[in-house]
């Protein structure tokens, strides 16, 4: 007797999360089935009213059909980033031109999309609020970018186009977490393992006895482990073959190898583009996001570029005659940039990562960003057991509003794993909404990739993973504070927007104040001495003009790849080498994604020609915390008027309108200069 599908029937779990341990990979593509064939039907409807369109019988229809196929692709794609294996793998093969169809059937249906524009058509005459025009708006946009106003012929190259690149895309993602995994260098002897702090040397013995090569080390391409051991470790050869298998990933010449995948994307996103009369993907792609055009984006990193470029090459000569002094024979390279930085840091601040590391205890920092919320918001962190999870390294809390009531589930998931991608993230399982009248609280999740408990000792996190932290947890926020009727306006929120509520909470986590909060030795529970904040302080500005050229170098990258008008049979090292050559990036820094594993842009539509946005999104990040030292660190007017005005709208108005209204006037450039440490240069 088959179990039942869990997607088939009511959840009664608390707060109605997904019932984890009863869904198995056999639920998904019944459970997938289903779901489409719901949608279509809800879709039928829609098309048999005898009654002519409205707002109500055809817009807010459709927004509301698809709720049981939405709710299994909320698990699946989740656990399909977080907790994978082969045969969700495959699933995922098998469900990806599935879907593509599915949509691409009703964004194309002629009938309905009649009914769409029946109502458009009367958008001026029909009094509808604020949010309500949003959702015309962006269903009318979703339907015209997807293909309804192209003739046949073109529609049937647009479905094709569009279940290729599904395929691709997917493809190109699963391509590079077997890359991660594949790869591993294996130490056998102590004296390789010279200059690695104790907690790194502790980590790779944990990797290898998870490996079953007890008594030796080993070292992976999750960051916890590649960016400690090209830091510190004092064997040139050994962090070069580090290095090499991280930037060579995707371009092995193997199956694994991404270039071909590149390559076809690239063309037919062009292909795509130039359906719809763009000459490029980034202007399609841009048409809808606040930077409207390649020239804003363009003007924009290219503003920033030469200043940083300066920055980083006097960091250059700095590391070179450091390494020069200490009788280096040798050129620096790009494997060298992490060891020798550090040098010159610990030199010019007496400060190094594990000093500061005892004092980031995991549950700590986690405790100061909930801390942040709490003071600013007045919100509320309770941890629950009782809420089933899809792992047993993952915690769960509920959230609660100042008041009392109930504002969504957050779920955390914080260290590596072979069954989970790289990087970190916030994803939900349940978007906010409104469903006749009822508000339908979010379930949200933080996933990273942060150092993990070894030997003993707790998870202590680097500064970097700190502010990664405060990133992701600044993303669940948004999440749990949208008070959109609707999820597709609480989605309409533009990619080079999006980043401001993440990269705002950044700002609090350096600030002596906050750090006093959570910055305690994980042995002693002293706070974080004055003289440590005072090192961080000083040094906040240290190394900016390598991180701002290397991430600048990806976006550049990006846009040049996606204002292709003609990708053709293109050379992918070519491309990206001329894109690299042409704006003087020094051979020393190599671009923070290289196009073989640059998966923001190519295993999904995103970020292509938005990885921008970090940098766009950080001019209003920058800005926006100023209101914050003008006003008082915690000041919970600003606090409200950034939830009142950002937070909570998702993307129901123009996101410039809203910020201009929390702010009171126009972002300035100068806050992210000064930040940065570029101002000057």
């Amino acid at each position: 007797m088959k179990s039942p599908n869990p997607f088939f029937e009511e959840w009664t779990t608390p707060f109605g999360v997904p019932p984890f341990k009863e869904i198995t990979n056999a639920h998904y593509l019944p459970a997938f089935e289903r779901g489409m064939a719901e949608h279509k039907a809800e879709i039928a409807a829609i098309l048999d009213s005898q009654e002519a369109p409205t707002f109500a019988n055809t817009i807010e229809a459709i927004e509301r059909a698809g709720e049981q196929l939405g709710r299994v692709s909320h698990v699946f794609y989740g656990l399909l980033g977080a907790l994978t294996d082969d045969e969700l793998d495959e699933i995922a093969r098998k469900a990806s031109p599935m879907l593509t169809g599915h949509f691409d059937d009703i964004l194309l249906n002629a009938q309905l999309f009649a009914r769409v524009k029946a109502v458009y058509n009367q958008r001026d005459m029909l009094k509808l609020t604020v949010e309500e025009q949003t959702l015309l708006e962006e269903t009318w946009q979703d339907f015209v970018r997807g293909g309804a106003n192209l003739g046949k012929e073109q529609q049937a190259v647009l479905r094709a186009i569009n279940e290729q690149l599904s395929a691709f895309t997917l493809e190109f993602g699963q391509n590079i977490l077997k890359e991660d995994n594949k790869f591993q260098l294996v130490l056998e002897k102590p004296e390789d393992l010279d200059g690695l702090p104790a907690r790194v040397i502790d980590g790779g013995a944990s990797a290898a006895k998870e490996r079953g090569l007890e008594g030796k080390w080993v070292f992976t391409l999750h960051k916890p482990s590649l960016f400690p051991f090209i830091t510190y470790s004092t064997r040139r050869d050994l962090r070069e073959q580090m290095y090499r298998g991280y930037i060579e990933r995707g371009a092995n010449g193997d199956e694994l190898d991404n270039r071909e995948l590149i390559r076809k994307i690239v063309d037919l996103r062009t292909r795509k583009a130039n359906l719809f009369g763009y000459k490029s993907y980034a202007e399609f792609a841009l048409a809808r996001r606040v930077a409207a055009n390649p020239k804003n984006v363009y003007g924009l990193l290219n503003k920033l570029w030469q200043p940083a470029l300066a920055r980083a090459k006097r960091e250059l000569v700095e590391m070179q005659a450091l390494a020069d002094r200490d009788g280096a024979d040798f050129k620096l390279e790009s494997w060298d940039w992490w060891y020798y930085a550090e040098k010159v840091r610990k030199a010019r601040y007496d400060l190094d990562d594990s000093e500061l590391r005892p004092y980031f205890e995991l549950n700590r920092v986690q405790e100061g960003a909930f801390d942040v919320a709490s003071k600013l918001y007045g919100i509320k962190f309770i941890e629950r057991k009782d809420i089933p999870t899809y792992h047993e390294e993952v915690k769960t809390f509920e959230v609660q509003d100042a008041d009392g009531s109930h504002l969504g589930i957050f779920y955390t998931d914080f260290f590596p794993r072979a069954s989970k991608r790289g990087g970190a993230w916030c994803g939900t399982y349940r978007d906010s909404h409104r469903r006749d009248g009822k508000k339908i609280h979010p379930v949200v999740n933080n996933v990273g990739n942060f150092s993990a408990p070894t030997k003993g000792k707790p998870a202590l996190l680097s500064y970097e993973e700190v502010t990664t932290l405060f990133h992701e947890f600044g993303h669940a926020l948004h999440v749990l504070f949208n008070d959109t009727k609707y999820v597709r306006t609480a989605d309409a929120v533009r990619v080079d927007f999006v980043e401001l509520p993440s990269q705002i909470m950044e700002n609090w986590a350096s600030e002596p104040e906050v750090l006093k909060m959570y910055a305690r030795h994980y042995e002693t529970g002293e706070p974080i001495p004055d003289k440590l904040i005072a090192k961080l302080q000083q040094s906040a500005t240290f190394n900016q003009g390598f991180a701002t050229v290397e991430y600048l170098a990806a976006s550049l990258l990006d846009m040049d790849w996606h204002t292709a008008t003609q990708a053709g049979d293109v050379d992918v090292d070519a491309f990206e080498q001329k894109s690299l050559d042409r704006v003087g990036l020094i051979p020393e820094i190599i671009s923070r994604y290289r196009s073989s594993y640059f998966r923001h842009i190519f295993s999904g539509a995103y970020y292509a020609a938005g990885y921008y946005s970090y940098i766009w999104a950080a001019v209003l990040d920058a800005d926006a915390f100023e209101a914050f030292k003008e006003n008082g660190l915690f000041d919970q007017k600003t606090a409200a008027a950034f939830r009142t005005h950002v937070l909570s709208k998702g993307g129901t108005e123009d996101q410039m309108i809203l910020y201009k209204r929390f702010r009171g006037t126009d972002p300035k450039i100068e806050p992210l200069l000064k930040r940065r440490g570029l101002l000057g240069n």
